[in-house]
């Protein structure tokens, strides 16, 4: 029954995403009125979450059918590689959109200049690129250790964390060496967040018109919710002490940072986002 109910929660978590990050890139991709730098980072955020939560869900789907846990060496190196690389370049790219929103409400005049089509992709291409790097030194830095603790993980796909535990050889030096690299990316990410947004809601608090400020809002809220709930739940996964460690409790926060923001930023974007509401409307029309 538990593993008939895991593998129902987990399919309709992934249609979720699948269906709401499937409409965002078809939208995007049909309205030309959508053709701007704000909305091409979008449709690659919806690649992105797409990309991570089929890393891990639906081998975790199958597993439940299969009342196993089995997963090959090179699968699981794979699975490492993937999520870390997607996830990697996600929180670029986050930080990227911080940079757009920026320049969009506070150097209005310069946006052409400063954001073009070009810059756009050299900027979104970095973020992949990024990625792809981290993604390569993280994967290879877990599996250079010797594991001999058995085979068997507390967790629905392959969690460096979990991975960890079954090596040989102290492996703290590691995991911190790792964390401190992961942790100076992410605090560089988020000051550059932070001083971005700093400068927005400075220049929104010197806006007149109350319609203006409702449309910088409509456009910066989203992306600072999605934000705080990448960060927030990456941030219990991976620092939480060790002595508040349960294989139930690592399953709800492992869930929360990898399956559950995939499914909910599209719905997060789409609600205030009045443009990319009618152009959704109008191709659910058509």
């Amino acid at each position: 029954m538990g593993k008939l109910l895991h593998f129902c929660l987990f399919l309709a978590i992934y249609l979720a995403a699948l269906l709401s990050n499937g409409l965002i890139i078809t939208t995007i991709a049909w309205d030309h009125h959508l053709h701007t730098s704000m909305y091409f980072f979008l449709l690659n955020l919806s690649f992105l979450d797409l990309a991570a939560i089929s890393t891990t869900v639906p081998k975790s789907m199958d597993n439940s059918l299969r009342d196993t846990r089995d997963i090959s060496y090179a699968g699981c190196v794979a699975q490492v590689f993937l999520f870390a690389f997607f996830m990697a370049a996600e929180y670029f790219l986050l930080t990227t959109m911080s940079y757009d929103r920026y320049v969009a409400i506070c150097r209005p005049l310069h946006y052409e200049t400063l954001l073009g089509s070009r810059v756009c992709l050299h900027l979104a291409a970095a973020a992949w690129a990024t990625g792809v790097l981290y993604a390569l030194l993280y994967t290879a830095n877990t599996f250079s250790l010797p594991l001999c603790q058995g085979n068997s993980l507390d967790q629905f796909f392959c969690e460096v964390p979990q991975i960890l535990k079954l090596s040989c050889s102290p492996s703290y030096l590691r995991e911190i060496w790792v964390i401190v690299i992961a942790f100076s990316l992410v605090f560089v990410c988020f000051v550059l967040i932070v001083l971005s947004y700093v400068q927005i809601f400075s220049a929104v608090l010197r806006i007149p018109s109350q319609q203006g400020c409702h449309k910088v809002f409509a456009t910066c809220l989203p992306h600072l919710a999605v934000v705080s709930l990448f960060i927030s739940t990456g941030s219990i996964a991976y620092l939480k002490p060790s002595s508040i460690s349960s294989p139930s409790l690592d399953l709800v926060v492992s869930v929360l940072y990898s399956v559950v923001p995939p499914a909910v930023n599209p719905l997060i974007y789409s609600l205030r986002n009045q443009e990319l509401k009618a152009s959704l409307k109008f191709v659910q029309q058509d």
